[in-house]
């Protein structure tokens, strides 16, 4: 069982790229680009106050991560 909890874009950018490898290529509005470095794969963060679960499930999902292995830099 997964104990995801609503985060901020901010927090959900910074986890991805000092854990998982990402960095930020490119911010339009309010929508921040992030790459894998060593690969193809990306996904697109919000920059809200507040994502919800449904959102970051989503953008785990584009970003190849597993839900536990996030979970556990909360």
């Amino acid at each position: 069982m997964t104990s995801l909890r609503s985060l901020s874009g901010k927090e959900c950018v910074k986890i991805l790229c000092n854990h998982f490898g990402f960095r930020v290529t490119r911010q339009r509005g309010s929508h921040i680009v992030l790459k894998k470095v060593d690969g193809n794969i990306g996904t697109v963060v919000p920059n809200h106050r507040e994502l919800k679960i449904g959102t970051l499930k989503g953008i785990l999902k584009l970003a190849k991560v597993n839900e536990e292995t996030f979970a556990e830099y909360l």
